[in-house]
């Protein structure tokens, strides 16, 4: 598939949002809140993970065709995985802007509000994840791995991130949520690098014999049917090169999971926010990689008709 750059800010910015907000709930519920400044920097937290999502939606009007029409995309809630992310999105942004004011207001139910958007969040995940895991015809991401993915990437991001902030306004947080996202991280890296191999195995369902009808053992594409590009060339292949493909995936073991692991453990050592922002800086770049990497890999059973050319 064509990785689309609106859809990859979208996700990542989401999920760091979705899982620094969880980071801060979880340590709420733990009882952190009540003592002088607390509430401030749950509020500040909160603040960031709205201000993120923000930027998500804004990144995901860069690939609709009639943006002013995007209202429509949850008309279809009761069968498309992408309407109930429509509704489930802003939901979330509400919520964490609704408790991230009762903090700074010292307003009370905040853990209510919290837990329905705890709720929002987790459900956002499932959403997002579906929307790709759902389709049963591109095997790389028809798998129970991908929402586990997106959901363990989202969190480790948003705890990195959770780190930094802590480390700079709640020093108390700072280890908790390091150690969290150290494990996280390297969840990540467990669960990712089981669907990298499951991805690897995978046999084509469909060949050119299958697709024509035609069992000869030596069937050759000599031409797509036309001279120029067209919607089927653009936007359901990449374009790269196998070893471009292999670049970008260790390039994103190294940025998402490997570096970070080292830089959270330098900020462990030396109580530093320096180093967990370093460490949030470089694994979002390696999400980044990572997202596009997702998208890259998923092969489309149309390239059998448009890619090749004698």
């Amino acid at each position: 598939m064509q990785p689309a750059f609106s859809v990859i800010f979208l996700t990542t910015l989401i999920g760091a949002a979705q899982g620094l907000f969880l980071a801060l709930f979880a340590a709420e519920l733990a009882g952190f809140g009540t003592g002088d400044g607390q509430a401030r920097f749950l509020a500040f937290g909160g603040v960031v993970a709205v201000v993120l999502t923000g930027l998500g939606l804004a990144a995901s009007f860069f690939h609709l065709g009639r943006p002013e029409r995007a209202w429509r995309a949850a008309a279809m809630w009761r069968t498309s995985w992408l309407s109930r992310e429509v509704i489930v999105l802003p939901a979330f942004g509400g919520l964490a802007l609704a408790w991230a004011a009762a903090h700074a207001l010292g307003l009370p139910a905040t853990r209510a509000l919290g837990a329905a958007a705890a709720l929002a969040a987790l459900a956002l995940f499932v959403c997002t994840a579906m929307i790709y895991a759902s389709v049963r015809f591109i095997q790389e991401w028809a798998s129970a791995l991908t929402v586990v993915n997106y959901l363990v990437l989202g969190c480790a991001s948003g705890l990195t991130l959770a780190s930094a902030l802590a480390a700079a306004q709640a020093p108390a947080l700072a280890r908790p949520f390091a150690l969290a996202a150290l494990a996280l991280t390297l969840a990540g890296l467990v669960t990712r690098g089981a669907s990298l191999v499951r991805n690897a195995r995978l046999k084509p369902k469909s060949t050119l014999q299958t697709a024509i009808g035609v069992k000869h053992p030596r069937v050759v594409q000599r031409s797509m049917g036309f001279m120029g590009g067209s919607f089927n060339t653009r936007e359901f292949f990449h374009g790269r090169t196998p070893a471009v493909l292999a670049n970008v995936k260790w390039a994103f073991v190294a940025l998402a999971f490997v570096l970070p692991l080292a830089l959270l453990a330098l900020g462990l050592g030396s109580a530093s926010a320096t180093w967990f922002a370093l460490a949030f800086a470089v694994q979002y770049v390696g999400l980044l990689a990572e997202r596009w990497f997702f998208f890259a890999q998923a092969n489309h059973p149309q390239n059998l008709y448009y890619q090749v050319v004698g």
